[in-house]
């Protein structure tokens, strides 16, 4: 019997939300991190892949190669071509204007 090995590629990156106050200042920030927040990877024909950020809005996830839809609360969906290791960020919008 051949079980043929699936090489799964490193994606990580942060996911951060801003802006956190109505009025932004040059020497303050304006954003912070999305903590313990959930992505949610998918394509078509697979199971979704769930990822939570840590406290610091970091995440790391091994997927196959092939393009996936990234979901998270309050962001528009997006499309993640997996080739290689790769860093993809994120920002989520807080709407405070």
């Amino acid at each position: 019997m051949h079980v043929l090995a699936v090489a799964l590629v490193l994606v990580h990156g942060v996911v951060m939300r801003g802006p956190t106050k109505p009025v932004c200042e040059m020497t303050t920030p304006c954003s912070e991190p999305a903590a313990h927040l959930l992505l949610l990877f998918e394509r078509p024909g697979a199971a979704a892949i769930r990822v939570r950020t840590d406290g610091n809005g970091r995440y790391a996830v091994r997927l196959r190669r092939g393009s996936y839809v990234v979901s998270v609360q309050r962001i528009q969906p997006r499309v993640l071509v997996v080739r290689r290791p790769v860093r993809a960020d994120f920002m989520i919008d807080t709407g405070i204007r």
